[in-house]
């Protein structure tokens, strides 16, 4: 089982808006249903996302007719429509991108658009899964036997197009190496992806989960009960500052306090080496995702509600960044630019 996965003229997205409690697959056959299950959260995770975007992407190229410059156009404009859909995290636009440069060398060279759009998507998927292994078999020796790890939001395979995830792709690996690890997921509210998700995964794994609320992280922290935090990522600056899953900053904040290694985990894909963290467009998503709990509404009407989807972490409350290409630590503007390559 994959989170998203591209099969023929098809995508098929597993929804994650019914997990637990059902488990859907869906069949997208053109790049707006993509699109459209990308906006509602049935396919969620940085990772996962961008991948989602890339075969939508690639369906656009299948069905595409016309002289190569008409199609680039059109596959152009679908490029960018899909880019709006979740405009904060790095991946997306870097996957689309991807297979844009693909497709526009097919079309130079008089190749077939929707084959060279697929073989793209091929490409990346298998080196996310090759990604992913390795990023677990670095983080697996941050683990100690017996330790508990506190992560949040989900960092798992549903947030990737891959088999382990990113931050939970650790713990998994740690229990390959036979050490007992214990995980305290936080609810993540408003759409409860730790509570929903995270334990799903871990919970079928036989991998011991306990959920708290995230006003609780600074209770556990105090009593001992939190050996390492580890948390994923919707995008990475040259210096360090993480966006990740709004709450992550105030667990970042309490883990500092308290001396606890606050670790993320990150696909080099998910890095943003030209950005600028006080530039970054914050996804405000709608009102009803925080009023609303499973359907019904609780907080008073007219009340307004604020519904930011992400934080940012500043690099000082960083320990270290967990990629496939090793385990990267301060300073991080030196440690990054060396293994992206740039200066």
């Amino acid at each position: 089982m994959r989170a998203v996965e591209l099969r023929g003229d098809r995508v098929l997205i597993l929804d994650q808006t019914l997990l637990p409690h059902s488990v859907r697959v869906l069949e997208c056959r053109t790049p707006e249903e993509v699109a459209e299950a990308i906006r509602e959260m049935r396919v969620r995770g940085a990772p996962a996302v961008g991948m989602a975007g890339a075969m939508a992407l690639a369906l656009a190229a299948l069905r595409s007719r016309g002289s190569p410059e008409e199609r680039l156009r059109r596959l152009e404009e679908v490029a960018e429509r899909l880019r709006g859909t979740r405009p904060t995290g790095a991946d997306l636009s870097r996957r689309l991108e991807q297979v844009m440069e693909e497709v526009r060398r097919a079309a130079r060279e008089g190749g077939d658009l929707g084959r060279a759009a697929v073989e793209e998507v091929r490409r990346r998927m298998r080196e996310y899964d090759e990604a992913e292994r390795r990023m677990g078999e670095h983080g697996a020796g941050l683990i100690g036997d017996g330790a508990t790890v506190l992560t949040h939001c989900n960092a798992g395979w549903l947030a990737t197009p891959g088999k382990y995830g990113t931050a939970l792709s650790a713990v998994r690996f740690a229990r390959k190496r036979g050490k007992r690890v214990r995980v305290l997921a936080t609810e993540t509210r408003p759409l409860l992806q730790g509570a929903r998700l995270t334990a799903w995964e871990l919970s079928r794994e036989g991998i011991e989960v306990t959920v708290i609320t995230d006003g609780m992280v600074g209770y556990c922290m105090s009593k001992g009960m939190v050996d390492l935090v580890a948390v994923g990522a919707d995008r990475v600056f040259r210096d360090g500052h993480v966006v990740n899953k709004v709450g992550t900053y105030p667990i970042a904040s309490l883990a500092r306090r308290h001396g606890v290694p606050f670790y993320v985990f990150a696909p080099l894909s998910t890095f943003d080496p030209v950005g600028r963290a006080e530039e970054v467009e914050i996804e405000q998503r709608g009102e009803r995702e925080v009023a609303e709990v499973a359907g019904r509404r609780l907080v008073p009407e007219g009340v307004r509600v604020l519904n930011p989807a992400f934080d940012l972490t500043p690099p000082e409350l960083v320990t270290a960044i967990v990629t496939e290409e090793g385990i990267l630590r301060p300073p991080f503007r030196r440690s990054i630019s060396r293994v992206l390559g740039k200066d």
